[in-house]
């Protein structure tokens, strides 16, 4: 379903992924279920690491020094795995958005590896990691658009529609909202972190997911 350019392979890139069927979205906040996964992973991060330590965990060094690879500074554009060990560090809680995200959430906290979710009827596969074209226009969940460099690595889908940039945020073309049915997961991985763990990342999303989806409350 992915290609990734051998040009984004040369930089140490790799990713896993998993598609879910038949995917029921609701309001986290209704389900006991996925209110307290959410608790315990943040509980789990606030337990076993610290905002000043952070930046020095091997996994959070390898995707720092990835960016500082392609010439970003990773302290002004944070991975979406640090950002979100950040907020729950600082603030004790993530946000609840709807149980697909927030449990994809949940797996990023427990492995620290940056997860995209999308809906697989907004996007027109096969898809492509590549690096950007300067001046392409990214389109952010919850942000202004922007227009990127040739030193940013996007997702994009036939249509050229750039779903995600790599490993930082996600596209409002393709997110998940309560009428998404169909999921694709997808875990990132740079030199310096472990096959395993980013395997780990995706099939740990898969089944909070899949079991929230069995669990779903009563409207």
């Amino acid at each position: 379903m992915i290609e990734i350019e051998e040009s984004v392979k040369s930089l140490g890139i790799f990713l896993r992924w998993a598609s879910l069927e038949g995917v029921e979205v609701y309001d986290s906040r209704l389900s006991e279920y996925v209110v307290n996964t959410v608790k315990r992973a943040v509980e789990e991060v606030r337990s076993s690491l610290t905002l000043e330590g952070l930046k020095d965990h091997p996994v959070i060094r390898a995707y720092r020094d990835f960016y500082w690879r392609l010439g970003i500074d990773p302290t002004k554009t944070r991975p979406s795995s640090e950002a979100l060990i950040r907020r729950a560090l600082r603030s004790g809680s993530i946000p609840l958005i709807n149980n697909v995200v927030d449990l994809g959430n949940v797996a990023s906290l427990k492995t620290m590896v940056p997860i995209g979710i999308y809906d697989l009827d907004k996007a027109a596969p096969p898809l492509t990691l590549r690096r950007a074209h300067a001046g392409e226009t990214f389109y952010p969940i919850g942000g202004a658009p922007e227009t990127l460099s040739d030193r940013d690595v996007v997702l994009v889908d036939s249509r050229g529609v750039v779903m995600h940039v790599f490993p930082h945020r996600d596209s409002v073309h393709t997110m998940v909202t309560r009428e998404t049915k169909r999921i694709l997961i997808v875990a990132c991985g740079v030199r310096g972190v472990g096959e395993e763990r980013v395997r780990e990342a995706v099939e740990l999303a898969s089944k909070l997911i899949a079991e929230s989806c069995e669990v779903r409350p009563r409207s």
